[in-house]
């Protein structure tokens, strides 16, 4: 049996009458059509995404999340919970109340499907996310995105290349990081397969000005070769919140059914 976060989309789709979140005004362009010839030095822009990463620690905020896909379409509101580096936990909103509750933290990721009564447990690992999402990226992952950061390593070997920056992750995968050419922000991310295609990627837009500095109330998480995109669209975000621990780990509701995360295959 399979019931991964991406199966209820066809089911929120006629269940959920959202529509997305309204946005705030663009306080920073989005992604420009034209850089300018002169451009920073990669290590400059490295240490501005190792500055950032240090100045944002954890979310709270309501969000409208946009899916499409080869499986079908969806909006619907999410409560995002993010405490980097890795803990994470979304509800996913109906009507009534909560549809799917997924949690993860460093040592476990659960799911639980509140009206079909069937919860989810696995060990944190790349794979099991996976399986349960559909998005091939590991909680740290998300959870970098989710704060509006690349989920790029600083360390390694950065390059110029054209509008962006590069780096060889090893067998031919290749990840470029794209900042605003004026206010050194990382507006997209992408991450390249050994043949030179585009595996996923992120889109960052829409920044406001909050404590912590400019932040995204745009984000695109797209995986081009599966056809899959996720816009979320953030509303009022408070940073750098302080979120407890129990928020990230559930406990199997007495009379759900547990399912192992391994089980789904994938």
């Amino acid at each position: 049996m399979k019931m991964p976060l991406l199966a209820v989309f066809g089911y929120l789709t006629l269940a959920l009458a959202f529509a997305l979140l309204p946005g705030c005004a663009s306080l920073a362009p989005r992604l420009p059509e034209v850089f300018p010839e002169e451009r920073r030095p990669a290590q400059e822009l490295i240490q501005s995404l190792i500055q950032r990463n240090a100045e944002l620690r954890s979310l709270r905020t309501l969000a409208g999340v946009y899916y499409s896909g080869t499986d079908g379409k969806g909006s619907f509101q999410e409560v995002v919970l993010v405490h980097r580096p890795d803990r994470l936990r979304l509800e996913t909103l109906s009507p009534v109340g909560a549809l799917l509750i997924l949690t993860a933290s460093a040592d476990e990721i659960t799911g639980f499907h509140t009206r079909e009564g069937v919860f989810y447990r696995g060990k944190s690992s790349p794979e099991n996310f996976y399986r349960f999402t559909q998005i091939p990226l590991g909680v740290r992952e998300v959870t970098a995105v989710l704060m509006g950061l690349p989920p790029a390593a600083a360390e390694g070997e950065w390059r110029n290349d054209g509008p962006s920056i590069v780096r060889d992750m090893g067998g031919g995968w290749k990840e470029t990081l794209t900042f605003h050419p004026s206010q050194l922000l990382p507006i997209r991310w992408q991450r390249l397969n050994p043949a030179g295609k585009v595996e996923m990627s992120a889109r960052f837009s829409d920044f406001t000005t909050t404590p912590a500095g400019q932040f995204p109330l745009k984000i695109i998480l797209e995986g081009p070769l599966q056809q899959r995109r996720l816009e979320i669209t953030y509303n009022q975000p408070e940073i750098n919140v302080d979120l407890a621990s129990a928020l990230f780990i559930q406990q199997k509701p007495e009379n759900a059914r547990e399912v192992p995360l391994d089980s789904l295959g994938g």
